[in-house]
């Protein structure tokens, strides 16, 4: 699937956190928002990579930084930046949602975690 036909822009996120992690009670370092289907899911610096893991699984290999004031986006597939349009809002997790978030389950030794 090439950068363009990865990526749906009328898709929002799928929420302000990594999916599984909020359902595991897991912690992310930064999220990353699929440009197809809007999951958002934890970087590759995170300790469980679920946005790469999505887009193995679902075939959707293109993501965007899904932090404040970052514009990016990557093909998991190609291993390699890409460009891409807008996308629907919101951009990025709330600003006061700190990284590494969330708050209350981030452990205090989340460096040592980091891949």
């Amino acid at each position: 699937m090439s950068a363009p036909t990865a990526i749906d822009p009328s898709v929002p996120p799928s929420g302000t956190g990594c999916v599984e992690c909020d359902a595991t009670g897991g912690w992310w370092f930064h999220l990353r928002r699929c440009a197809q289907c809007g999951h958002v899911g934890c970087c590759d610096s995170s300790p469980s990579r679920h946005a790469r893991e999505h887009a193995a699984t679902s075939g959707h290999p293109v993501v965007r930084s899904f932090e404040p004031g970052e514009a990016w986006f990557w093909d998991f597939s190609r291993e390699r930046a890409v460009p891409g349009p807008d996308l629907a809002p919101p951009l990025a997790h709330p600003a006061d949602q700190p990284a590494p978030g969330p708050r209350g389950r981030v452990p205090a030794d989340w460096r040592a975690h980091l891949h």
